[in-house]
């Protein structure tokens, strides 16, 4: 796997439409917890002093949007994007053919970090296409923009809950 330099492409990252924030959080969760609301399009971490760091998200469109509960199973940098088969086929079916597997950087789908939740498809990861965040646009993933999710990936940790709602 080819080595990708985090210091060369950092300024090649993409930064959100809406800049992350820290807002007041008075809800059940425990400091560390991933709150993702899909309709409001935004994904909370939750910092242990009354408040959560809040970021604009990608959420799955219809007919791929899922809730529950998850933990963090795996996290990666600059991950290696292999599309489930029924994505192969469905895109197939447009007319557009998807590579078996493409190696992280910033072209790939996955953007610069992925944070993987259980044993499912389903991952918080980053973007190539900043300008689809705070829309129902996805396969089932949240999206964040790749500062955010470089941000958020250093914070959680293997194990740490994931609340889909």
């Amino acid at each position: 796997m080819r080595r990708i330099d985090n210091a060369r492409l950092a300024g090649r990252l993409n930064a959100a439409p809406i800049a992350a924030r820290n807002v007041a959080y008075a809800g059940e969760f425990k400091a560390g917890t991933v709150i993702v609301d899909t309709q409001k399009r935004r994904l909370f971490y939750v910092n242990g002093n009354g408040t959560a760091r809040e970021y604009v998200i990608g959420v799955g469109r219809e007919g791929f949007a899922w809730k529950g509960r998850e933990r963090i199973s795996r996290k990666a940098e600059w991950p290696v994007w292999t599309p489930p088969a029924e994505m192969v086929s469905r895109e197939a079916a447009k007319g557009r053919i998807l590579p078996a597997s493409m190696e992280g950087g910033p072209e790939n789908p996955l953007g610069a970090r992925a944070i993987y939740l259980g044993d499912t498809l389903y991952r918080i990861h980053g973007t190539n296409e900043p300008w689809t965040l705070g829309k129902a646009v996805s396969s089932g993933c949240i999206r964040m923009a790749n500062d955010d999710v470089v941000e958020l990936f250093d914070k959680v940790d293997v194990g740490s809950l994931v609340v889909v709602r």
